[in-house]
């Protein structure tokens, strides 16, 4: 009698603790950095109000946090992708609320930096009744698909990474260009071969033995990174994109308005004028030149003569030979990216473009607004190495994390549609 209702209580227990254990997961645990995963517990009392704590150390060793908490639901669950949360470091359903969110646990981080080399980011999420951690769980971000090949390009002056999406078949291509920071525009390029594109990250200062800085830089070196590209058998030469990011977006829609090569045009906070030389006392006082002369850009300070300047500083997009997408923050404080891109549009408007046209505008993100990863959102003042000046960049947090959430899609859709093969 004793030892059956011993077992019977043993049994008991056993099913009590087996339907209540608490636990933690995130679904799926390894995702590309451009897609969301969803952070769940299980076998809690309903109603009861719990943290969860996110954890990485990035690229330069810096330790970035956040922390929500959440109304445990009467199933004894928390799902971050149908839950909001109702206090801590963000106040929404963000199914990623906990990446986007984190801040730096040291004030001397000014941003989120990712892993060198490609690496995979891991996130540790811990769920907290007060101070006692209940379980925990990893993510990893992968930032490049598996297949993915590097070839490096070191062809006469050209220098740069090819990146190839697995496969044997010939891909469209896209030419990725870099803004004033110079070097290589390399982690993006990975995104795009991650989804089915060639993508050519190309240096053109600031990289290798290329001049240290963004002036004077010939356009010609463009058009032979372009050819170049044609000429690889995995590449198809009549499916061709260029994307670039501040002067890199400047720089892609003069080269998208100059070259039938270019097929679609994606510019990310663009300007609709060619800015001066960067940054301060440069050799000359231009940024590009065209057969040997320096093209007219506009002047950073009014004065007399200056309108006259800006007026032959505008690029003339209405000339390209393809689809064009501009992302633009209405918070950048780098420039006014959103006005340059309503100037844009209604420029192609005036001549009437022929091909399709699209604006991303996010009223509360800043200068990288779209940015094609899901990461700490946070940014304060950033040290440009060209000028070695602190920028601010704009934008908030929330707002940041939103255009790249919604921009990431939108942009491969865009390129797919406009490279399609005809």
């Amino acid at each position: 009698m004793k030892l059956t209702l011993r077992l019977a209580v043993y049994l008991s227990s056993i099913a009590f603790f087996g339907l209540h254990a608490q636990t933690i997961e995130v679904v799926p645990n390894r995702v590309m950095t451009d897609e969301s995963a969803s952070i769940r517990a299980t076998g809690l009392p309903p109603n009861e109000r719990l943290a969860i704590r996110a954890e990485l150390v990035d690229g330069a060793d810096a330790r970035w946090t956040s922390q929500a908490d959440f109304v445990v639901d009467s199933q004894g669950r928390i799902d971050t992708s149908k839950q909001p949360a109702v206090a801590g470091s963000y106040l929404e359903v963000s199914s990623m609320g906990l990446i986007w969110s984190m801040m730096p646990s040291s004030p001397t981080t000014s941003r989120y930096l990712p892993p060198r080399d490609f690496r995979a980011q891991t996130i540790e999420f811990r769920l907290m009744r007060g101070s006692v951690q209940l379980a925990s769980a990893r993510l990893e971000q992968i930032p490049i698909a598996e297949g993915v090949e590097r070839i490096g390009l070191h062809d006469g002056e050209l220098r740069g990474t090819l990146f190839l999406p697995p496969g044997k078949d010939r891909h469209p291509g896209v030419l990725v260009l870099g803004g004033s920071e110079g070097g290589l525009p390399a982690r993006r390029a990975g995104w795009l071969a991650s989804h089915g594109f060639a993508a050519l990250a190309l240096g053109y200062f600031r990289y290798d033995d290329l001049p240290k800085e963004l002036a004077g830089i010939p356009l010609e070196y463009f058009g032979h990174a372009l050819n170049w590209m044609a000429s690889r058998p995995q590449i198809a030469p009549d499916r061709i994109a260029v994307m670039g990011v501040s002067r890199g977006a400047e720089l892609a829609l003069q080269l998208g308005s100059m070259s039938p090569a270019i097929k679609a045009v994606v510019a990310y906070a663009p300007a609709n004028v060619r800015y001066p030389a960067c940054c301060g006392f440069t050799s000359v006082p231009y940024a590009w030149t065209w057969e040997g002369r320096g093209l007219a850009f506009r002047p950073l300070r009014n004065g007399f003569g200056q309108e006259a300047m800006a007026l032959q500083a505008v690029i003339k997009v209405e000339q390209t030979d393809g689809p064009i997408l501009l992302i633009s923050g209405k918070q950048d404080r780098v420039w006014d990216s959103s006005s340059m891109a309503d100037s844009i549009v209604a420029r192609l408007k005036q001549f009437r473009f022929a091909h399709n046209v699209e604006l991303l505008k996010y009223p509360h993100a800043g200068h990288g607004a779209g940015r094609p990863e899901i990461a700490p959102a946070w940014q304060g003042p950033t040290r440009n190495p060209t000028s070695g000046r602190d920028v601010e960049m704009g934008g908030t947090p929330r707002g940041n994390a939103e255009s790249s959430l919604d921009a990431i899609s939108k942009v491969i859709d865009f390129l797919q549609q406009s490279l399609s093969a005809r």
